[in-house]
């Protein structure tokens, strides 16, 4: 089974699941010259000719095996790398203008990158170690000055917080964060064999619903507080109490406009009534 890239009426055939092929291929399709491109990406924005599309999108695919190579680094497969940063590509593709001055591919890498480093954060562990905008720019930053210099000390802290336009206690948090594993919370069966293995929170991290004093007190403090709330309501006069009822505690809940003509009076008036109760039982659960 092949795959196939189409260079103008060139077909270029390519092994599914080759990488080495796949990328000889994309390799094989020229770079093209600045007229072309701006022909192509003016006929693709004027016209929304997708064969313009198309053609910009695969001479610049070798430029995204180039920008995914460079993040071989985080373990995962360069095949997803690639695919993650074509995405990028076609996004760019999408939202190039050629008459801003520069070429596609200064445009696209910002779109190439964002992709990958999408695909990187969602994967690199089972536990997420970067969500904030902040995060993210320490979580590659700082990882190459780990690989350079191991464990940062408060110089190096500091130098690089300020490099970022962040704060020393950030720098700590991420490089704690980097030096983590992802840890099963069930243990394995598999380690029961082995000795010295690490034991799995399940082991030792406690419970706390499973404890029957806190769901007794927490029973008691639900009845406590029913209990308190029914006696407020007896405190109210039969029109207000109802009105109460039939807004929130019953299972069909009664609108403005139908307790209006039970009772006779504006919807507006029935509203009135039923924030001077609601007054009342916050004033008599507070005694």
């Amino acid at each position: 089974m092949s795959k196939a890239l189409v260079q103008g009426q060139h077909v270029l055939a390519v092994p599914i699941g080759d990488l080495d092929a796949y990328i000889s291929a994309v390799y094989s399709l020229p770079v093209l010259a600045v007229e072309e491109e701006q022909a192509l990406a003016r006929r693709w924005r004027d016209e929304q000719d997708l064969d313009a599309a198309r053609k910009l999108v695969l001479h610049h695919l070798r430029f995204v095996v180039q920008v995914a190579r460079g993040y071989l680094g985080y373990g995962l497969p360069l095949a997803d790398l690639i695919q993650e940063g074509n995405i990028g590509l076609m996004k760019a593709v999408k939202r190039f203008d050629p008459d801003m001055g520069v070429r596609l591919v200064s445009f696209a890498v910002h779109w190439i990158r964002a992709e990958i480093h999408e695909f990187i954060l969602r994967n690199w562990r089972i536990v997420k170690v970067a969500t904030t905008k902040a995060q993210r720019k320490l979580f590659f930053n700082l990882r190459g000055a780990k690989k350079r210099l191991g464990w940062l000390n408060r110089q190096e802290v500091e130098a690089v917080a300020k490099d970022l336009g962040l704060t020393p206690e950030d720098v700590l948090e991420m490089e704690l964060r980097l030096s983590g594993q992802d840890v099963a919370f069930d243990p394995d069966p598999a380690d029961d064999e082995e000795e010295g293995h690490r034991l799995a929170p399940a082991a030792y991290l406690e419970d706390g619903r499973a404890d029957p004093a806190l769901a007794l007190e927490e029973q008691d403090w639900s009845e406590h507080h029913r209990g308190r709330l029914h006696a407020a309501l007896e405190q109210l006069d039969e029109r207000s109490r109802d009105i109460l009822v039939s807004r929130w505690l019953s299972e069909r809940k009664q609108t403005l406009g139908e307790l209006a003509g039970k009772y006779g009076v504006s919807a507006e008036r029935i509203r009135q009534i039923e924030n001077q109760a609601i007054r009342k039982l916050r004033t008599a659960m507070a005694a």
